[in-house]
């Protein structure tokens, strides 16, 4: 025993486990490396997609993370589009509009599709450019196959309650919310009336309408096979070049056209009062100025205020800044306002 413990004891042993240990240290150190490279390839991958999944990138990969069934689809022209290039004031305006909608993505946990419109450069040949609404719906639809309803927003859009759900605003009291007869708002002179329209269909396109008519700046369409079949009539080309050169607004017209001579479009189709989900500006619908149908009220804490046409002639910056104040002064004072009572 005594022999034995000396030994385990000797330098000559205790040398021969020192070396031991240098022989394996290589391995472990080769582990170990590996180890952490795997975890920065890791942590990497997850980085790249946090920033490109909701850039506009075309074609990136888009995974439906969560289960929300709503999806918002905010149309923006991130690189400048065919028709002209944008200053510091137009990059402002979209910044802007990409945070708000983003943050209420995030506080609501709906899912958010930012759409790069200047990829669409491929319809510009063919005067199609503006026409692209469709095709982009459809790809979202692809891209979130577990979403049923889509919220599409043009980029000079602001949500200024973005406390309030879209449950809350529109779908707990859909049938409340919409109306499907045009006997008391018909701006067009649209045919009140056609044959086999079904009004007990089931409801898959909420549109919003203006002095002009429809306006498809804020609107809402479900996933259903009513709504494969209205996107692919939409978009036919046989159709699109018939009456292009006298549609001055494009898919608008295009859907104000097929309403009024189609039976099962206007079956799926109904209409929400304009200030629920679409506000005008003062500078909007000029000649209705002071309807109180079609324009922005503060004091009622309208959701979303949607500055149509600024870009022809007024201040798209000027009043993008503008609502953005007034929401954050909103909200600050409906934030303040149980203390106070």
């Amino acid at each position: 025993m005594k022999d034995k413990d000396d030994y385990l004891f000797s330098p000559a042993s205790r040398t021969s486990r020192m070396l031991n240990r240098l022989r394996r240290l290589p391995t472990r150190l080769r582990q170990v490396l590996l180890r952490r490279r795997i975890l920065f390839v890791l942590l990497l991958v997850v980085l790249c997609y946090s920033i490109f999944a909701n850039s506009g990138v075309p074609f990136f990969p888009r995974f439906p993370w969560g289960s929300s069934k709503f999806v918002i689809i905010l149309a923006v022209n991130q690189g400048g589009g065919v028709m002209q290039w944008k200053g510091p004031k137009e990059w402002a305006v979209e910044r802007t509009s990409i945070a708000n909608k983003k943050a209420y993505a995030d506080r609501h946990g709906y899912h958010l599709a930012i759409q790069d419109m200047s990829i669409k450069k491929r319809y510009a040949h063919e005067w199609r450019e503006s026409w692209e609404k469709v095709d982009v719906i459809r790809q979202t639809m692809k891209q979130y196959p577990k979403a049923e309803w889509f919220w599409w927003l043009d980029l000079h859009t602001y949500i200024m309650e973005p406390s309030i759900s879209l449950e809350k605003q529109v779908f707990n009291r859909l049938d409340n919310n919409t109306y499907r007869s045009l006997i008391d708002y018909n701006p067009l002179n649209l045919p009140v009336e056609i044959p086999f329209v079904d009004s007990t269909h089931q409801i898959n396109l909420i549109v919003p309408q203006d002095c002009g008519g429809f306006n498809l700046g804020s609107f809402l369409i479900r996933r259903s096979e009513w709504t494969d079949f209205l996107l692919d009539i939409w978009w036919d080309p046989v159709f699109y070049e018939q009456r292009h050169m006298q549609w001055e607004h494009k898919e608008q017209d295009a859907l104000e056209h097929m309403y009024s001579n189609q039976a099962w479009i206007r079956s799926g189709t109904a209409f929400i009062p304009q200030r629920l989900i679409n506000s005008f500006p003062d500078g909007a619908c000029a000649e209705q100025r002071g309807d109180k149908r079609i324009f922005y009220n503060q004091d009622e804490h309208d959701f979303v205020v949607n500055m149509a046409g600024c870009e022809w002639g007024r201040d798209c910056y000027g009043e993008m800044e503008h609502f953005k104040k007034l929401s954050a002064a909103l909200q600050r004072k409906s934030w303040w306002r149980p203390f106070s009572k």
